[in-house]
């Protein structure tokens, strides 16, 4: 277990400078982000990635994740098979790191695939990921992000559907939920629903929805957390605790409120 950060909206105007902030504040691990790996797709990416290793052993940090950008929301197998290329590379690059966990989205709404399509697509391409997810040990957490997947219950169709749990499983983002407009109650369903499915997480807070959502530091916004951590230890839950952050101190001050939470309440 470790108390983490996601290189997103955080101090450091490159890679270096934001694993130094993080190990300074007190994290222990880290998300990276594709392009810290990966920040030329017509590269191989092998140099970019034995650097950031390097910078990781350099801090003390540990990957819990990378993120891969990705879009699942295609029908047509040749796109499927493209988005499973990429996502092969991409696994090969975290592995060399020493992390096998992919923080993978849904996709994103196109006119080419109707919402009632959405799960049927994005089963297409994740089952064209997984020969390649148990060959290497890799694991597909799914967020639940965006219009797709922060519908709780298209992403547990899509992982019930796969029923791959020990390769294909979920990122929650606690905030994310409530963002997309389900109400409070509707979030702490589906932490439930989703608890045993999680690979990672994004600890997050704030209020409101859509155009209304203000992000705050944990503790300070409306979701119930404690609850969340609840069904997450319920469930077995011992890997990274990975803050994000959307409020608007800035110089790293609200995500260490947000460890300061994390050490009080996990």
């Amino acid at each position: 277990m470790t108390y983490g950060v996601i290189h997103y909206n955080a101090p450091g105007a490159n890679l270096e400078e934001f694993l130094a902030w993080a190990s300074g504040a007190g994290f222990e691990s880290v998300e990276l982000q594709v392009r810290d790996v990966w920040p030329d797709e017509t590269q191989c990416g092998k140099a970019a990635t034995e650097e950031a290793k390097a910078l990781l052993k350099k801090y003390n940090l540990i990957a819990s994740a990378v993120s891969s950008g990705n879009d699942f929301v295609y029908l047509d197998e040749a796109e499927q098979d493209k988005q499973a290329e990429r996502m092969k590379k991409i696994s090969e690059l975290a592995l060399m790191l020493d992390c096998n966990v992919i923080r993978t989205e849904g996709g994103q709404p196109k006119d080419a695939v109707p919402e009632d399509k959405w799960v049927e697509a994005m089963v297409g391409c994740v089952q064209k990921c997984v020969p390649f997810c148990k060959e290497m040990g890799i694991k597909f957490a799914i967020d639940n992000h965006g219009l797709v997947t922060n519908n709780g219950d298209v992403l547990l169709a899509l992982l019930q559907t796969v029923n791959e749990p020990t390769c294909i499983g979920s990122n929650l983002d606690t905030m994310n939920l409530r963002w997309f407009g389900n109400s409070l109650e509707e979030c702490d369903r589906l932490y439930k629903e989703l608890a045993p499915w999680v690979f990672h997480t994004h600890m997050k807070d704030g209020t409101g929805s859509r155009q209304d959502y203000k992000g705050r530091d944990l503790g300070n916004g409306e979701i119930n957390l404690e609850y969340a951590v609840q069904c997450l230890k319920e469930a077995n839950y011992d890997y990274a605790w990975t803050a994000e952050y959307e409020g608007k101190e800035g110089d790293g001050l609200g995500y260490e409120k947000c460890l300061l939470w994390m050490r009080r309440k996990i």
